[in-house]
Order: C-alpha cells, then sequence, then structure tokens
C-alpha cells in the first residue's frame, strides 16, 4: 500500500471513532519512520501515543494532550514479511489501542507527570547538562528492563556490588532487536554509566542507551552517584 493511501484509510477511521473518543487528542498524523523493537526480531512499533500537555481543568491547565503516530514504515517492513498482510486491519488495531493509551492516561495524570519531567531529564542529558540519573525508569515500559522517552531507548542493566566490580573493563551481553551484542565497558566504572551505542542493526531512530549501574545500598542514600556518559560501538 502506498503511504498516500495509507494516509487517506487513517482518516476515514479517526472519523468512525466517537467523538469523545477523541478528546484531548491533538490529532492523528502517519510518519515514515520504521521502529523496530528493542527486544523482539521481526517485530516493529507501529503506533505511538505521544502526551505532551499536562495540568487539570481543575487548575487552570487545558487536561492531557496527546498526538498519535502510525509509522507507515513499520507497517511496510511488516507486510513485506507477512504474506497476507491486512493493512486495514492492523492499522484499526494500532489506532483504537493508541486511542485507548491516551484514555488511560488521562486517568492517571501523576504518572504522565512523571514522564513529562522524564522527557526534560532526558533533553538536558542530550545537551550535556546535569540531570536525574535514574529518569529514564519513568519512561514508557517496552519490554522488562526497556523504557522509552520519547525516541530514545534505554535498556537498564543494574548490578549488584561484586558483580558491578566484575563487570569492570569486561564485555557487557545485550539483546537489540533479537540479536545480542557486545559493549566493552571501562576498566573504571562510574556508579551509573549511560553508553550510547553506535553499530547496531536494523538501527533505532534515535538513541539507544545502555545503562549500567552499581545498585544502591544503604550507605548510598547519603551520597551523590558518579554518573558519566560516553558513546561506544559494539561487537555482535
Amino acid at each position: 500500500m502506498r503511504r498516500r493511501d495509507f494516509e487517506a484509510m487513517v482518516r476515514e477511521m479517526v472519523r468512525d471513532l466517537p467523538p469523545e473518543y477523541l478528546a484531548g487528542i491533538a490529532g492523528v498524523a502517519v510518519t515514515g519512520k520504521t521502529v523496530p523493537h528493542p527486544v523482539r526480531a521481526d517485530i516493529y512499533t507501529l503506533g505511538e501515543c505521544v502526551p505532551h500537555t499536562f495540568g487539570t481543568p481543575d487548575d487552570g491547565g487545558p487536561g492531557l494532550r496527546s498526538t498519535v503516530y502510525l509509522h507507515y514504515g513499520s507497517f511496510a517492513a511488516l507486510a513485506e514479511d507477512e504474506e497476507g498482510f491486512n493493512w486495514r486491519e492492523e492499522a484499526w488495531e494500532t489506532l483504537t489501542h493508541e486511542v485507548r493509551h491516551h484514555l488511560e492516561w488521562r486517568a492517571h495524570a501523576a504518572e504522565l507527570e512523571a514522564f513529562d519531567d522524564a522527557v526534560e531529564a532526558n533533553y538536558a542529558r542530550g545537551e550535556g547538562e546535569a540531570f536525574p540519573p535514574l529518569f529514564f525508569l519513568d519512561g514508557e515500559h517496552v519490554a522488562p528492563r526497556v523504557t522509552k522517552v520519547e525516541d530514545d531507548v534505554f535498556i537498564d542493566v543494574p548490578l549488584g556490588g561484586r558483580a558491578w566490580r566484575r563487570a569492570a573493563g569486561g564485555p557487557l551481553p545485550f539483546t537489540w532487536h533479537g540479536h545480542e551484542y557486545r559493549l566493552t565497558l571501562p576498566e573504571r566504572l562510574p556508579d551509573i554509566l549511560f553508553v550510547t551505542v553506535r553499530g547496531i542493526v536494523p538501527e533505532p531512530t534515535a538513541d539507544l542507551v545502555v545503562v549500567v549501574r552499581r545498585k544502591a545500598g544503604v550507605k548510598d542514600v547519603f551520597r551523590k552517584p558518579s554518573v558519566e556518559s560516553r558513546e561506544s560501538g559494539v561487537e555482535g
């Protein structure tokens, strides 16, 4: 299916939704992105609901607003792999799933405030500014120990004291889109290390960040963790 035909089909589907379901949705847009699943091979993210305004009408705010995105590139990638791929059925399921996310999020505004803070912290990380190091834990959970903040994907690797010390200078395995890679860690590990990974296939739409962190103990309540960021290639 051509992209323009896909976009026309999605517009038709939006008109079929009950108006009350669309309350607070700023728009439904089709992108050209191909978004590989961070863990599972041959799986792609077909759509997303992205919140971008917080507050409630009671406190003078507009309430939660979201934009729903359907990724044409992901649909096309699946259509190539699956014989008899039903574009209409998959698009309707994806659209209603993301609208349901919006409705659920409107009912849990506190959780979205944490997500909003995570977005701001991730922006600071990208700009090389100071940021709260565990912000990524408040991102969208897409798999066990994998979160997403906007387009950036974070793989969380918490290690106990001994395991953390043994990991220094050695290879660290992790999985991306069903394939195992190895990341070489520095000889000296900070308490929390953010490694932006390069050279994986298929490429993510933004950053893939492996976060290697020492599990906090009682004494850590009284000290500030050391945090470092770097980029690294991988073996795989």
